[in-house]
């Protein structure tokens, strides 16, 4: 791990552990990658860090870090705006199997971030700060006043590896007096990957994320989360080169004046590879950026 994300870490711990206890704010996130309708009120800056491991793919090691800085501003009841930036830490060895991809070796090195360059035969390890990224919140309709809440999302990210825009449809419903939240994201988004030697590649990916929440305790709240995700070699969702369906628990623990979430997601085996994308699957399991197990914690608290 880089000392840059090392030193993230330590700071939003450090950051968490000094601060108050108290009841639960507007704002928090009860899921690791879904997003909810739980906005900034407005005029309300909060900071977030977030920290995601991918790790394990065919054989060998793989080992994938981000880190997202983010700060979160309320700029009216309903709209919230966000800031960026973005680091990473990839360290792959011998992590393909997939003879598309390693020819006659029996495994090799490969993936996303990796350039092609890059010798198949040796480690690859490289760090950095990847850039940064803009988001915009709409909130339609409120899930607390309302049978279902509706919002849109959308992020432009500019970085080392791709840049990218994002778009959501953002699903809520509480229940239980909100002690239970429903809640779905349908995610799509255009990308162009710049690692690569024989320059910028088109991709697109269209997303549907599925979880639940339940606050069992006044301040934990625990539950599931889903991911099926589809990958296509060309913008605006054609030519599917990739499907494959993650699954796994959520816990958050909230006070008044922060809050921390931890979430994994396993790669259930069925995956499949097709259009051209044969190199990137094997084991019944889709690889390129993802990994059979995903990790991620993240640590929010308000600065007015």
């Amino acid at each position: 791990m880089t000392l840059t994300i090392k030193k993230r870490i330590t700071c939003s711990i450090l950051c968490a552990s000094t601060l108050p206890l108290s009841f639960a704010h507007a704002g928090e996130g009860v899921f690791g990658w879904i997003y909810t309708l739980d906005l900034q009120p407005q005029g309300k800056l909060e900071f977030e860090q977030r920290l995601q491991l991918n790790r394990q793919q065919a054989s060998g090691s793989y080992n994938a870090w981000t880190a997202r800085s983010e700060l979160e501003y309320g700029l009216t009841s309903n709209f919230q705006v966000a800031g960026y930036i973005n680091s990473y830490y990839t360290n792959a060895n011998q992590n393909y199997t997939n003879p598309e991809a390693c020819g006659d070796s029996p495994t090799c090195t490969g993936g996303y971030g990796v350039p092609s360059s890059h010798d198949p035969s040796t480690p690859y390890r490289k760090s950095g700060i990847e850039g940064g990224s803009l988001e915009g919140i709409y909130r339609m309709s409120n899930p607390v006043t309302n049978p279902i809440g509706v919002g849109l999302y959308l992020e432009p990210t500019w970085g080392r590896n791709k840049d990218e825009i994002e778009a959501r449809v953002l699903l809520q419903s509480n229940f239980m007096d909100d002690r239970l939240i429903l809640a779905g994201n349908v995610v799509a988004a255009n990308e162009r990957l710049k690692f690569i030697e024989n320059g910028n590649v088109p991709e697109s990916m269209l997303d549907f994320l599925l979880g639940a929440s339940y606050r069992f305790a006044p301040k934990w709240s625990g539950g599931v989360e889903a991911r099926f995700h589809n990958d296509y070699s060309e913008l605006n969702l054609r030519n599917q080169v990739q499907r494959t369906t993650f699954i796994g628990p959520n816990l958050h623990y909230a006070t008044k004046d922060w809050w921390v979430t931890g979430a994994w997601r396993y790669q259930l085996k069925g995956g499949t590879c097709m259009g051209g994308g044969e190199a990137e699957c094997s084991n019944a399991r889709v690889w390129d950026s993802h990994s059979v197990n995903e990790f991620i914690i993240k640590v929010g608290f308000p600065l007015n």
